[in-house]
């Protein structure tokens, strides 16, 4: 059971982690030139927010590759595309294609197969 929670608790670390880039890319406001552009986007409270869950995500990744199979694990994190796809939805609101819905859903029906 606690594999399962902390294969979620990745998944759902790296999806935010996006969610913050993607917001914090989109709000901020830059000023001046290239080198302060790039600190200012780099030492964003968002963009440092989503490196903070990076960091969260990939020492539960390091911990749950020394015990499970690569093989076993690596497809699960396809649970990433599904999660992205309602944050894109709800928060973003942005117009899903009935293509991306019914690649989703094979994307669960591979997940269900791989854990049973």
């Amino acid at each position: 059971m606690l594999k399962y929670v902390l294969i979620l608790t990745n998944i759902v670390c790296l999806v935010l982690g996006q969610t913050a880039w993607k917001y914090g890319l989109e709000n901020v406001q830059l000023h001046g030139g290239v080198i302060q552009k790039f600190f200012q986007i780099v030492f964003s409270p968002l963009i440092l927010l989503g490196f903070g869950l990076y960091i969260i995500a990939t020492v539960i990744w390091m911990y749950l590759l020394s015990k499970l199979p690569l093989s076993f694990l690596y497809p699960l994190q396809s649970l990433a595309y599904v999660l992205a796809l309602f944050i894109s939805l709800f928060i973003f609101k942005e117009q899903i294609p009935m293509t991306r819905w019914i690649g989703t859903g094979v994307i669960m029906f591979g997940v269900y197969l791989i854990v049973r």
